[in-house]
């Protein structure tokens, strides 16, 4: 199996992205809206450094400085890892939605399931990243 929950980061393998979930004040998750790939999907992008600037240019959010590593995805093809993160919001700013993501979608990790379930039938490695998530979430008590 490719995707792995995770504590702490694998040291293996170098890190060649990485994506976050971002966790609102109420426990609510972030999701954009990928104009391309027409899907719900985490924000993300290369490295480690630039998810900060990631969330603020494709979403308009601000999000803290502390990163809970949760799951990992190794990529056989090019010996790399992809991390997910779980971060808090810590505000939303307007934004143009002028790139590939034309929005954020904020909903409970439950509606977010359902809503991948309708739109990706055959992606179960979604589902599989936002039940890692949620566990995570319950786990921090956020």
């Amino acid at each position: 199996m490719m995707l792995n929950e995770v504590n702490d980061l694998p040291m293996d393998k170098r890190i060649a992205s990485v994506h976050c979930i971002p966790i609102t004040e109420n426990g609510s998750i972030v999701m954009a809206w990928d104009n391309e790939e027409q899907l719900l999907t985490t924000i993300g992008g290369r490295i480690d450094a630039a998810l900060k600037r990631e969330a603020m240019e494709e979403e308009g959010i601000i999000i803290g400085t502390e990163r809970v590593p949760f799951a990992s995805w190794y990529w056989k093809s090019s010996d790399t890892y992809t991390i997910w993160y779980l971060v808090k919001v810590e505000k939303f700013l307007p934004h143009p939605f002028d790139c590939e993501k034309s929005g954020y979608v904020i909903f409970n990790l439950e509606t977010a399931k359902q809503l991948i379930s309708k739109t990706e039938p055959d992606n179960d490695n979604r589902i599989q990243i936002l039940n890692m998530a949620y566990d995570k979430v319950k786990l921090l008590n956020w």
